[in-house]
């Protein structure tokens, strides 16, 4: 397995060039930032894609800080952002429409928001909730993943990783914003995240490369981050938000533990 991610990255535009065994992004014109990732797919059924990227402007927003290093305290949390949460709706994995905070109106969850559904470091946060399911269960808590992206690749991961909790598609990306999630390349092509990328592919995982590059995915150009909320029951009710700094930026299990179920 030896596949190279090399990455020029600057704010105007990105080009992401993958071919077999050797994908690399590139941007242009004007070079700013230089990092290089290797690590290790192993597919050998990728085909010739280019990809150009326009950052939309004002969404490389950096997370407010309490208590540890990209986690909010429910004191952060503001009107404006629970007003905004009214508005926004997800989507079940049979296409019904439900407003985010009816998740946790009438119960405790944690919710994961995924960066996006063919992302590898978002397969293992799954797995890293769902191992905990039963201590959720014995609180009374539900266990929720929302992704960007449409319905259908909501069930399709759904279906690949056998999550053992609930998945909802946020195709209109509300929910990110309305939490104010960071996005941005420096964001996404990090040393850190390159490393954890590489320790997944040697334990098995893999990042589904048709999903990652939907339309849906590709309109946004991938370099969305997610999170983790733990809220209800109330829709007001959110007491723990972490928002992920960079790539695969899974906050300690224990700490959301103690969040949700103590």
């Amino acid at each position: 397995m030896a596949i190279s991610l090399s990455t020029t990255l600057s704010p105007n535009t990105l080009q992401l060039n993958r071919r077999s065994n050797h994908p690399s992004a590139r941007a242009l014109p004007n070079q700013s930032l230089h990092r290089n990732l290797r690590f290790s797919p192993g597919s050998n059924n990728h085909r010739n894609r280019t990809i150009k990227f326009s950052p939309r402007p004002g969404l490389v927003i950096a997370s407010a800080i309490s208590e540890s290093p990209g986690t909010e305290s429910s004191g952060f949390v503001s009107e404006d952002t629970t007003n905004l949460l009214d508005a926004v709706e997800v989507f079940d994995l049979t296409g019904n429409a439900i407003p985010i905070s009816d998740l946790w109106k009438d119960r405790k969850a944690v919710v994961a928001f995924a960066r996006h559904f063919g992302c590898v470091l978002c397969r293992k946060r799954a797995d890293y909730l769902a191992s905990k399911k039963d201590i959720m269960d014995a609180s009374g808590v539900a266990l929720v993943l929302v992704g960007p992206g449409s319905i259908d690749q909501a069930r399709t991961f759904a279906e690949q990783t056998k999550f053992k909790g609930e998945v909802y598609a946020d195709p209109s990306h509300s929910s990110y914003e309305a939490f104010r999630f960071v996005s941005g390349v420096a964001t996404t092509f990090t040393p850190k995240a390159g490393l954890k990328i590489i320790q997944l592919y040697m334990e098995g995982y893999r990042q589904d490369w048709n999903l990652s590059f939907e339309k849906d995915t590709v309109a946004r150009g991938g370099w969305q981050q997610g999170g983790i909320v733990v809220a209800g029951p109330g829709k007001s009710n959110i007491s723990y938000i972490h928002k992920d700094k960079e790539a695969g930026d899974d906050p300690n299990i224990e700490e959301i533990l103690k969040a949700c179920c103590s």
